[in-house]
């Protein structure tokens, strides 16, 4: 099986290995909840125990991913100021609304703190532009109004 690498910013890299820590950090918690949930008694009808191993299993299958991850990740530096590339800050006008976005691969993307992701519609769109270019998107005129 041929694995596809996954693109991140230097920023979103440090941010799953601090989330990784944490959660590493966190199993002892876990073990020492479901321990005392499993002093209680009868376990088909435990709820601290029941939701401790659930939590322990949402954990553990955060650390599988983030592992995985960071195995494949190819780290992308910030892109050229004349072209909207992977990493790249872009001011924007978007229908009269002035946004910045920063273009990153999807498993960084959240759109609330302004990564969009590259394979997103507004992404696709705005990859390979050049500052001073405009598009419609959604009924909107979009200017690219400068790239970082």
């Amino acid at each position: 099986m041929i694995k596809k690498s996954i693109s991140l910013t230097a920023e979103g890299k440090k941010e799953l290995e601090k989330e990784l820590e944490e959660l590493i950090a966190n199993r002892p918690a876990i073990t020492e909840r479901i321990a005392t949930a499993r002093a209680f008694g009868d376990l088909s009808e435990n709820e601290e125990y029941s939701s401790a191993r659930n939590e322990q299993k949402v954990a553990e299958s955060r650390i599988l991913e983030i592992q995985d991850i960071l195995k494949s990740a190819k780290i992308i530096r910030g892109g050229s100021k004349n072209q909207a590339s992977l990493g790249a800050t872009l001011d924007i006008d978007l229908g009269g609304k002035k946004v910045t976005y920063t273009l990153v691969g999807p498993t960084e993307a959240n759109p609330l703190e302004g990564k969009i992701s590259n394979e997103s519609p507004i992404g696709k769109l705005l990859m390979g532009r050049k500052t001073g270019e405009s598009f419609d998107f959604n009924n909107k005129k979009v200017k690219i109004l400068d790239i970082k």
